[in-house]
């Protein structure tokens, strides 16, 4: 648990239900998440962890129930409008341009902050320039912040996985969200690349002040940096609390010893 102080809350799902066809993802969930925290996601897989995120940052829209953010029930909600709202997203499988340099991905996550039109963009003048220069200057402290100034030049494809991941949790941190949803951030990871994961996600939790909302396999990492944790089994809730609570939960036992199925 983090020493930083937890706030109001500032997303919150009631009721939701996904359905695929015939086939139930997500059946009546409701949680919340609350400004500051680390607020994790479990389940054993097939849960539905991944279809929860794809809710919230608007891939998926959800046949029934509501959601609200900073207390404004959203209707149909797409990625882009949730990026601009300041929700910024990693994913299972890395989602990076493999040919392009570790730079100019990061910079890629300033979509959403850029301002200058196509022309002034063209001929790199007037605020287009200021732009640049004012994106890059961010970019830069993000690489510093996550300590991969040595290959910030290098393509991303010559990059071992962990430091792929990293670069990924970078671009998410150059659009400065509010709301970073991490899917799996450790998976494929050796120990120390988990435990450089796990310091990188309580400082941004920490000095940005950056909620997060994670899915991870990890048990020992969940328990070690998450304040709340809902569980999830066949697309329904069956835990939320603290991690002790979450622990000491006899259903999210069975469901993870797999008692019953």
């Amino acid at each position: 648990m983090n020493g930083r102080q937890i706030g109001d809350v500032i997303l919150d799902l009631q009721n939701i239900s996904l359905r695929f066809g015939g086939v139930k993802a997500l059946t009546n969930i409701s949680f919340d998440v609350r400004e500051h925290e680390i607020r994790a996601i479990i389940g054993p897989n097939g849960a539905g962890k991944s279809s929860m995120l794809n809710v919230i940052n608007g891939v998926y829209h959800p046949q029934e129930g509501r959601i609200a953010f900073h207390g404004e029930e959203r209707r149909r909600m797409e990625p882009h409008m949730a990026a601009m709202q300041g929700i910024s997203r990693t994913f299972q499988n890395i989602a990076l341009f493999k040919g392009m340099t570790v730079l100019d991905n990061i910079m890629t996550g300033r979509i959403t902050k850029m301002k200058a039109n196509f022309i002034e963009q063209a001929f790199y003048f007037g605020r287009a320039r200021r732009e640049e220069l004012e994106h890059r200057k961010k970019v830069e402290e993000v690489i510093d912040f996550l300590e991969i100034q040595h290959i910030r030049k290098t393509p991303v494809g010559r990059l071992p996985y962990g430091l792929q991941k990293r670069v990924e949790l970078g671009r998410a941190l150059a659009a400065e969200p509010t709301m970073l949803l991490l899917d799996e951030p450790m998976a494929g990871m050796n120990v120390e690349e988990k435990q450089d994961m796990c310091r990188f996600i309580l400082d941004v939790n920490d000095q940005f002040g950056t909620t997060i909302v994670l899915i991870e396999h990890d048990m020992g990492v969940i328990m070690d940096i998450s304040d709340r944790v809902v569980v999830l089994d066949y697309g329904k809730k069956i835990g939320d609390g603290t991690p002790d609570e979450v622990r000491n939960n006899e259903e999210v036992i069975r469901a993870y010893l797999g008692v019953g199925h």
